[in-house]
């Protein structure tokens, strides 16, 4: 991805706090309570001081607070967040790897986000991480929630199935950690994949899964949950007004 080659010229974001910001007008984040992807968004928001509110949202499909009511699926047919509005750009995004991708197009002209290098192999590295999360760990880890948590009979072998790849996962990603000794999914720094990993793995103890035979992503997630962005993305939506 050539962050450069974006059709938008960024709104102008102060070099302090940009929520003092008089140029940029805050984006609108839509959110629900417990779902881990629009943390993410929030985190990325935060790394770049981008001003933002939070919509909350309801599961289900009443109309003027439900993901699946009329009002909702007007932002995001798919009935799912996050979304996010930008009226500096009147860009609608969702689906948490597209919004990731347009901040970081849009609010992140110095890669502060982006890849640690500027080879082509740089930019992939930090490509293929995001898209192991998104297409790999964050969907075994959903299935095991469900089949933990939501699903009305029981199925221990669909649990189980998910549950070992779940752990496939961590081991996976274990390995790329002690690369950084447990600072960072990609060698170098904070990126986009970490705060794609964050929530998801943070989630490790409602889903019944253990850290104990992973001890660099327990350092990881550590670390990162103690980084003041993080600390904020989580403490901004969980004060959020519900609507």
């Amino acid at each position: 991805m050539n962050e450069q080659n974006s059709q938008f010229e960024a709104p102008t974001i102060d070099s302090g706090d940009a929520s003092n910001s008089n140029t940029t007008k805050p984006l609108t984040l839509h959110a629900h309570a417990t779902g881990p992807n629009p943390i993410k968004i929030a985190m990325a928001l935060e790394f770049l001081q981008v001003p933002y509110t939070i919509k909350m949202w309801d599961f289900g499909d009443d109309a003027e607070k439900g993901v699946k009511g009329t009002a909702f699926m007007k932002i995001n047919e798919n009935g799912r967040v996050p979304a996010l509005e930008d009226p500096n750009t009147g860009v609608v995004s969702w689906e948490s790897g597209a919004v990731m991708n347009y901040l970081r197009r849009v609010y992140d002209k110095g890669g502060k986000l982006g890849a640690r290098g500027q080879s082509e192999q740089d930019v992939v590295d930090l490509e293929k991480w995001e898209y192991f999360l998104l297409s790999t760990l964050g969907p075994m880890t959903g299935q095991v929630n469900w089949f933990r948590h939501y699903h009305p009979q029981k199925n221990e072998d669909a649990l189980n199935r998910y549950v070992e790849q779940t752990y496939r996962c961590y081991g996976i990603i274990e390995g790329q950690l002690a690369k950084s000794n447990g600072q960072s999914i990609l060698p170098g720094g904070i990126t986009a994949a970490d705060l794609h990993f964050e929530p998801w793995v943070r989630q490790h103890q409602f889903a019944g899964l253990s850290l104990d035979k992973y001890p660099n992503v327990a350092k990881w997630l550590d670390r990162m949950d103690n980084l003041n962005e993080v600390q904020e993305a989580y403490r901004k939506i969980k004060e959020a007004p519900k609507s």
